[in-house]
């Protein structure tokens, strides 16, 4: 099987542009010249360049002993948590804010949920001396307070979502509509595989670098390129998206996902998409997607931030519909527990939303010379103060 996007923007059956009149002009601006300036030599050598001296990549692929004899495998960490801002958000947002410049806009509009992806845009946005606007759901903004005042540290504006659950889906409605009416000079940077095309495929490329990374790694450690197992946490999905991205074709590697399950995924409170989702349309793109038999859009749940929304992106609805890749959902109490169980084995405390991959290990099998890749993909200090009401600390 070929995991490709078609020129319509569609992975098999998901995908596409589902916009309202008045954000064609954005999304056709867009989708007309991305590709051409990714290509341009010159906007490469800016690319690898600010991923190299900026971001500090290459992050290590780091292999973790203690975890490994836990498992029973052989286990290694991609360290997308030792990236500037401290998570993989920035590699994105790196390759967006030059893509912006090629495009001649002067303004950027982004949404997040944990604050990871508003912290990478708001220095991004700093370093170039370019206007920052980042709506964030009002809960979010409550739970992740100090992502909200880095952001306005680097001189961004936050602007709070007010409306429905108060979180990503309600941020992003907000920063979608801002677009519509500031078509000219704004750019909105995207900080998942979500969204109409080009934006999927364009935020995986830019998050492609992990994967690129693992396999040069791996072959220094391993002596091969490919791991049996890659394991990534997937809300919208971006960090899974670039974990996966040059093991998409590679049939010998499996794929894992995991999901939020939030309290279990039958409570009513949960954001477990391929185990309550259907097909439909959110936020331009047909995906997989948790909704009522009308059509309307489920609340999410989850503790993490990052994960607390209610759909996956469309390579990932295609990925689960095929059977490339495979889904776990785990609850809040075992996230927990594992980012916890991380701290105390490897010295690492992953962001919460990275804690739902390591607590997919509880779930599998593995034999001892499996080479098992996790995506670690943010630190924990964000998360500090949940951590710490949760295990009465």
């Amino acid at each position: 099987m070929k995991v490709k996007v078609d020129e319509r923007g569609y992975y098999g059956n998901f995908g596409g542009a589902y916009i309202p009149e008045m954000l064609y002009p954005n999304i056709e601006e867009l989708r007309e010249n991305y590709e051409q300036i990714m290509q341009a030599p010159d906007f490469q050598e800016q690319f690898q360049s600010l991923l190299k001296d900026f971001v500090g990549r290459p992050t290590p692929l780091y292999f973790a002993e203690r975890l490994s004899e836990k498992y029973g495998a052989k286990i290694y960490l991609k360290r997308e948590d030792l990236c500037h801002t401290g998570a993989h958000k920035v590699n994105n947002t790196i390759g967006q804010i030059l893509m912006a410049q090629r495009l001649g806009k002067k303004k950027i509009i982004a949404e997040t949920g944990a604050g990871q992806h508003g912290v990478a845009t708001a220095t991004v946005c700093a370093l170039m001396g370019v206007e920052c606007i980042v709506y964030m759901g009002a809960i979010d903004m409550e739970r992740q307070k100090p992502n909200v005042e880095r952001m306005r540290i680097l001189g961004a504006e936050v602007r709070a979502a007010e409306s429905g659950s108060k979180t990503l889906k309600d941020a992003t409605n907000e920063a979608m509509r801002h677009w519509i009416n500031n078509p000219k000079d704004t750019h909105y940077i995207i900080g998942s595989v979500v969204g109409p095309h080009p934006y999927p495929e364009m935020v995986a490329r830019f998050q492609s670098v992990i994967s690129e990374e693992i396999k040069k790694q791996l072959q220094t450690h391993e002596g091969r390129e490919n791991p049996d197992y890659v394991i990534a946490c997937v809300g919208g999905g971006s960090n899974a998206a670039g974990a996966f991205y040059h093991y998409y074709d590679e049939v010998d590697v499996n794929l894992v996902a995991v999901e939020a399950a939030g309290l279990g995924n039958h409570t009513g409170e949960s954001a477990a998409t391929t185990v309550l989702g259907k097909p439909g349309v959110l936020h331009g793109s047909k995906t997989l997607l948790m909704q009522t038999e009308d059509g309307q859009v489920v609340e999410p749940y989850s503790i993490s931030a990052g994960l607390d929304y209610p759909g996956i992106g469309p390579v990932h609805a295609h990925l689960f519909e095929t059977g490339r890749a495979t889904f776990y959902s785990v609850t809040d109490e075992e996230a927990m527990k594992s980012g916890i169980a991380l701290s105390r084995l490897e010295g690492i405390i992953p962001a919460i939303e990275t804690a739902h991959a390591f607590a997919a290990l509880n779930q599998m099998t593995f034999k001892k010379d499996d080479v098992v890749v996790i995506n670690l993909s943010g630190r924990g200090d964000k998360d500090l103060e949940t951590y710490i009401k949760w295990g009465k600390y």
